[in-house]
C-alpha cells in the first residue's frame, strides 16, 4: 500500500470513529427524556434505565420484544419465485428492525453530565410526571446520581428560523385560543453560542402571546412551564405541569421536600397527641406573666424603703452609732 493510501485510510478511520451513528446521537425529530447528573454518566444511565423501565411497565405494560429471526408462517411463498423471495426477505428485515427498537434507548447527548434516553411509543411528559408524582407522594428516594429528569416531547434544529417555525405549531395545544394558561419559560443552552437567552425567551413569549393574548406570564406559580434545552444544534422542548411543586423536576429535591413535609406533619400530630403538655405550658406562662406584673410594685416598695432609711439592718446600725455618740 502506498503512503498516500495509508494516510487516506487512516483519516477515514479516525474521522469515522469520532462520528457516532445517526440513530445513536441526539438529533431533530427524536422524543425522550433528558437527564442531568454529576460526573457519573454511566451510573446515571443505569439508574435511568431502571427507573424508566419500572414506571414504563406500570403505565404501558411489559415491553414486548419480538424474535428478530421470526418469519410469518401464514405467508406461503414459492421459493422458486426469485421476486417473491426477495420481497419476503425485505419484509422480514424491516419487521426485524422494528421489533428490535426498544422502548428506552440511550443515545449520545452531545454534552457532559447529560444523558438522553430516546423513547419509543411512550409519552415522555406523562411518564416523567408520573414518576415525580409518585416520588412526591411516597417519599421514596430511588436514585443517587440523577439530578433532574426533563421530558422531551419535541426536537428541532436549534436555529432561530427553525425554532420559530416548529414552536409556533408545537405550542398550539396548550396556548392557542380558546386555550389559555399562565406560564413561565425555562431556557438552557449547552455547547451552543448562537442562541442568546434573552432573545430566545422574548421570541418564545411573543409566540405564546400571539396564540392567545390572555396567556399571562407567572414566575411564582405558573400552570405550565415551557422547557427549552439546546444542545449543540438540537433544540429540545416540552410543556410540563407542576414544575415548581416538583422542585423544577429535580428528583433529589422532591425527596427532600417530601421528607420535610412529613416531618412537619409528625410534629403537628405529636402536638395533638399531648394536650396535657400544651395545657401546662400556658399555666407556666401565666405564672411568669403574673410575676412580671408584680415586679414593678415590688420595685416601688424597695425604692420607698431606701428613701426612708434603708433596710432593717441599716436602721439598727444607725441606732448603735447614736448611742456611742451619746456616751462620748
Amino acid at each position: 500500500m502506498s503512503e498516500d493510501s495509508r494516510k487516506r485510510s487512516w483519516r477515514v478511520r479516525a474521522h469515522g470513529a469520532k462520528r457516532p451513528r445517526q440513530d445513536r446521537a441526539l438529533s431533530a425529530g427524536m422524543q425522550g427524556v433528558l437527564i442531568t447528573c454529576n460526573m457519573n454518566a454511566r451510573r446515571c444511565t443505569a439508574e435511568a434505565y431502571s427507573l424508566l423501565g419500572e414506571y414504563g411497565e406500570k403505565l404501558y405494560g411489559p415491553e414486548q420484544l419480538g424474535d428478530p429471526d421470526g418469519s410469518d408462517s401464514d405467508e406461503a411463498e414459492d421459493e422458486d419465485d426469485v421476486e417473491a423471495a426477495l420481497k419476503k426477505e425485505v419484509t422480514q428485515i424491516q419487521s426485524s428492525s422494528k421489533k428490535r427498537e426498544r422502548r428506552f434507548q440511550a443515545v449520545d447527548s452531545g454534552a457532559n453530565n447529560v444523558v438522553f434516553i430516546r423513547t419509543h411509543d411512550v409519552d415522555p411528559e406523562k411518564l416523567v410526571h408520573h414518576i415525580l408524582q409518585d416520588l412526591h407522594q411516597t417519599k421514596k428516594k430511588k436514585s443517587r446520581v440523577i439530578l433532574r429528569m426533563l421530558p422531551v416531547s419535541g426536537t428541532c434544529r436549534a436555529f432561530p428560523e427553525d425554532m420559530e417555525k416548529y414552536l409556533s405549531s408545537y405550542l398550539e395545544p396548550w396556548f392557542k385560543a380558546p386555550n389559555r394558561a399562565s406560564f413561565q419559560i425555562n431556557f438552557k443552552a449547552r455547547n451552543s453560542s448562537h442562541n442568546k437567552r434573552e432573545e430566545v425567551i422574548k421570541s418564545l413569549a411573543g409566540l405564546v402571546a400571539k396564540l392567545n393574548p390572555e396567556n399571562k406570564v407567572d414566575l411564582t406559580n405558573p400552570e405550565l412551564t415551557i422547557i427549552v434545552e439546546i444542545i449543540k444544534s438540537v433544540c429540545c422542548v416540552s410543556v410540563v405541569r407542576d414544575y415548581m411543586l416538583f422542585r423544577k423536576y429535580n428528583l433529589q429535591e422532591v425527596s427532600k421536600a417530601s421528607t420535610n413535609q412529613e416531618q412537619g406533619k409528625r410534629e403537628a400530630a405529636q402536638g395533638e397527641a399531648d394536650p396535657e403538655q400544651n395545657e401546662v405550658e400556658p399555666e407556666k406562662n401565666k405564672a411568669e406573666l403574673e410575676q412580671n406584673q408584680a415586679g414593678p410594685e415590688q420595685n416601688e416598695v424597695e425604692s420607698k424603703e431606701v428613701k426612708e432609711g434603708g433596710t432593717d439592718g441599716e436602721t439598727e446600725g444607725g441606732v448603735k452609732e447614736t448611742e456611742e455618740a451619746e456616751r462620748e
